[in-house]
């Protein structure tokens, strides 16, 4: 069975943004590869927008416009589409994050991938099976197949 995950959006902008990309990168190699299935859901992909095509922080990235869009598309069309439908609320120190376990819960993804992990595991409703992973500690976990 294929490794369900979430992928934050800053590991999506980091590889995006890195000249080397590294373990950003190679996080979102794995998902093209189909090695593991990236789950989405309308909270992430409107976050996606946000940050990935029109956000200020992608003003030093090097792709252009047009290139972020197809990149963008692509790596959605690798994904899975999922519905919330119960608002878990996990009461995460940022509210904005609560969306991506959710997401992870409705999608059955046990891993989110993400450069926020401090945030991220201090919920005060905690999902024992769901790992909150850095790209390189996910990396690690789950070696090349």
């Amino acid at each position: 069975m294929k490794l369900r995950v979430v992928i934050d959006t800053n590991v999506l902008v980091g590889a995006a943004l890195s000249a080397g990309g590294g373990s950003n990168r190679e996080v979102l190699r794995r998902c093209f590869r189909g090695d593991a299935q990236p789950v989405v859901g309308v909270a992430l992909f409107a976050e996606y927008e946000s940050v990935f095509l029109r956000g200020a922080a992608m003003a030093k990235c090097p792709l252009s416009g047009q290139e972020r869009q197809a990149f963008l598309e692509a790596f959605l069309s690798v994904c899975e589409w999922v519905k919330v439908y119960f608002l878990w609320r996990p009461n995460l120190p940022d509210e904005a994050d609560n969306h991506l376990v959710e997401l992870a819960t409705a999608g059955a993804a046990g891993t989110i991938v993400t450069r926020n992990v401090r945030d991220l595991v201090r919920g005060e409703l905690n999902f024992p099976g769901l790992q909150i992973l850095t790209p390189a500690q996910f990396l690690k976990k789950h070696p090349n197949p």
